[in-house]
C-alpha cells in the first residue's frame, strides 16, 4: 500500500521544495499540493526529479481566502477569473508533471456556472493527459460549498460525460457528510480519480477516530485500487511525529 503526502497540510513549517524532500525521506511514494503557485514550477519540477516522486494533483486558486473565498469556479460574475485560475493550475500541473487538477467550486456557487467551468477545464487539460477532479466538502468545515455530497459530484460527472473528469474521494469529508465510506466507495469506484484520508472527526492522523483505516484501506486494495492514497490530515505536533500510522500500514 502506497501513500501520497499532501504538502498543503504536512511539513507546513518549511518551503515547498523542502517538503518534497521530507516526503521522500519519510517513505511517501508521491506528493500532492494545494496551491503551489508561489514556488516556480521549474524549481518544483527539478525537486520532484531529484526526489524521484510524482506529483499527483494540485488545486485551482481558492480566490481571496481572507475575504471568505474557498474556490471561485462556480461563482457567477467571476467566470473570467475562474478561467484564468484554471489555466494557471493546468499550466503549472503540466510543467511539473502532475497528473490531475482539482477544480474548486467555491461557496454559494451556481451549478450551471460550475458545469461550464468544468467543461472548459476538461477541454483544456485533455490534450495534456491531465485529469480534472472535483471534491465534495463537508458543510461543517466549509459551509455553503457548492458540492457537499458524492451524489452531487456524480451528477456533475455524468452530466459532462468527459473521460478525464473524475471524483476526488476524500474519506474524511464523505464520512462527516454521508457515512458508509466503504459503501460509497464501492458504488462510485468507476468515477474515482484520487482518494484522500484523515481521522474523523478531528482531521488528524489516520490512526484513530471513527474510521478504522487499518480495515478500510485493505478493502480498497481488495476492490482493485492500486494508486497512492493521499494523506491530507493536520498533524498534532510535527509531521514526523505523526507518521507512525504509515509505518504500521506498510508493515
Amino acid at each position: 500500500m502506497q501513500f501520497s503526502a499532501n504538502l498543503g497540510l504536512l511539513w507546513t513549517d518549511r518551503p515547498l521544495v523542502a517538503r518534497i524532500h521530507a516526503a521522500k525521506a519519510a517513505g511517501f511514494a508521491a506528493v500532492e499540493c494545494h496551491w503551489p503557485f508561489d514556488t516556480p514550477a521549474s524549481m518544483v519540477k527539478r525537486t520532484l526529479t531529484e526526489a524521484n516522486l510524482p506529483m499527483l494533483a494540485l488545486n485551482t486558486s481558492p480566490g481571496d481566502l481572507a475575504s471568505g473565498d474557498f474556490g471561485i469556479c462556480a461563482l457567477k460574475g467571476r467566470e473570467e477569473e475562474a478561467k484564468a485560475a484554471i489555466c494557471e493550475a493546468i499550466t503549472y500541473a503540466a510543467e511539473v508533471g502532475a497528473r490531475a487538477v482539482h477544480v474548486m467550486a467555491g461557496k454559494g456557487g451556481d451549478q450551471n456556472v460550475f458545469i461550464e467551468a468544468l467543461e472548459f477545464a476538461c477541454e483544456l487539460s485533455a490534450p495534456l493527459g491531465l485529469d480534472i477532479l472535483i471534491e465534495p466538502l463537508n458543510p461543517y468545515d466549509v459551509p455553503d460549498y457548492l458540492l457537499s455530497t458524492t451524489d452531487q459530484a456524480k451528477a456533475a460527472i455524468e452530466t459532462l460525460n468527459r473521460p478525464n473528469l473524475k471524483l476526488m474521494f476524500d474519506c474524511y469529508h464523505v464520512a462527516r457528510t454521508e457515512g458508509a465510506v466503504l459503501e460509497r466507495f464501492t458504488t462510485l469506484q468507476p468515477l474515482i480519480g484520487h482518494i484522500q484520508i484523515a481521522a474523523v472527526p478531528d482531521r488528524g492522523a489516520p490512526d484513530h477516530g471513527d474510521i478504522a483505516y487499518s480495515t478500510l484501506l485493505p478493502e480498497f486494495s481488495r476492490l482493485g485500487w492500486q494508486h497512492p492514497i493521499g494523506a491530507e490530515y493536520r498533524p498534532e505536533g510535527t509531521t514526523e511525529a505523526s507518521l507512525g500510522w504509515m509505518r504500521d500500514f506498510k508493515s
